[in-house]
């Protein structure tokens, strides 16, 4: 099992940036798969960054090139920088990881993007 408590959201205007971090509540050197979802009103939970077997990445073609995702081992973190953020970026975003074909969700941050 793990915890999982996003933060790093808020307010921003378009072309603006934020960085979410992922704290968990244990070692995130093995787990397999572990990243980014986002949930707009209205829409499907749908995947934004994930590392896959431990160091891969896959991104959603509409974040590739503006958003890049890193670990931090040491600090059992996992982050997302968002750069160039647009009005449709605005979701609430949520961290996830899978354990033994287990999913683990955080509670989710929201990200809101409007001027």
């Amino acid at each position: 099992q793990v915890q999982l408590v996003e933060s790093g959201g808020g307010l921003v205007q378009p072309g603006g940036s934020l960085k979410l971090s992922c704290q968990a509540s244990r070692s995130i050197f093995s787990i397999y798969s572990m990243g980014w979802y986002r949930q707009a009103p209205g829409k499907q939970r749908e995947l934004v960054a994930v590392f896959t077997s431990g160091s891969r990445t896959n991104y959603a073609d509409s974040v590739k090139g503006r958003f890049t995702i890193s670990r931090d081992n040491a600090k059992n973190t996992v982050y997302m920088q968002m750069n160039n953020l647009k009005p449709e970026d605005t979701a609430v975003y949520h961290c996830n990881a899978e354990i033994d074909r287990r999913n683990y969700w955080g509670q989710g941050t929201q990200v809101t993007v409007s001027a």
